[in-house]
């Protein structure tokens, strides 16, 4: 009966209505059904090349992955381990899953609400646990790599950053992922500007994080010199946003507390 009734539309002229409709509803069918089936199947190729290019981006803040090099080499180099963030210690909670931080953080039961008053990073929920990486081991690391991310003009920025084994030095500093202006705050992947942060210091002599993002140029002589980096130029906003996802998860809010009992087991 159907199948009579489509020969029937498609038999009337092409100027039919009937037959305009019957036209578009069949493509719109068959279209649907070709990106659905294409989604289901790439689904698995999608993962694995998100699994891969994450393992990219941590290899290549530490500065692990040369260029052309292999990741899958250079990220065997590295230990991915679970930070409980309320009480700064490793655990092994989600360390068999394919644990997602920032899904994570949208769950109430995994997350916490942060005070307006201390979300100076702008991302409103933080998840209770975070991976970290280990360029090496937690006994003897020579880096340790630190998921962050918020807000900069237009966009939540995800990134990584690096801090050698004395646990202030930054190591490295790689976004990679944001929908700021090219140009102007798209310049946060700029490879001259993320040279700029290696050697730079994230903490004082009192343990204060003191690292930001300057407006202009640095000036080498200045005594806070080592604390700071060039802005970027026409984009104060994502700079300032910079500075403070940096303050927010090297704090005591983000991973302040895990930084600390690890240097406590270091001395």
């Amino acid at each position: 009966m159907i199948v009579e009734r489509l020969k029937g539309l498609l038999g009337q002229p092409n100027d039919s209505t009937e037959k305009t409709l019957a036209v578009t509803v069949i493509l719109c069918l068959a279209c649907s059904i070709i990106v659905s089936a294409a989604a289901v199947l790439l689904r698995p190729v999608q993962a694995v090349n998100a699994e891969l290019d994450r393992k990219r981006n941590i290899v290549t803040v530490a500065g692990l992955l040369d260029e052309g090099g292999d990741v899958e080499a250079a990220f065997a180099n590295v230990e991915r381990r679970m930070v409980d963030l309320e009480t700064g210690e490793f655990t092994d909670e989600f360390m068999d899953t394919g644990y997602d931080q920032y899904v994570a953080a949208r769950d109430p039961a995994l997350s916490m609400a942060i005070p307006a008053d201390e979300d100076i990073a702008g991302i409103g929920r933080r998840a209770r646990y975070a991976e970290v990486y280990l360029v090496g081991d937690a006994n003897e690391f020579d880096q340790i790599i630190l998921p962050i991310h918020g807000l900069g003009l237009w966009s939540t920025l995800y990134g990584f950053v690096s801090l050698e084994s004395d646990l202030t030095t930054i190591a490295g500093l790689k976004f990679y992922d944001h929908a700021e202006t090219p140009g102007l705050g798209g310049e946060v992947d700029n490879p001259a500007w993320q040279a700029k942060w290696p050697g730079k210091l994230a903490y004082d002599e009192s343990g204060e994080v003191k690292i930001e993002v300057v407006k202009g140029v640095v000036d080498n002589n200045a005594s806070d010199a080592a604390y700071a980096v060039d802005g970027l130029a026409g984009a104060t906003l994502t700079s300032r946003g910079v500075s403070q996802l940096l303050r927010y998860w090297l704090d005591e809010q983000g991973f302040g507390a895990f930084l600390s009992k690890l240097r406590q087991q270091e001395t």
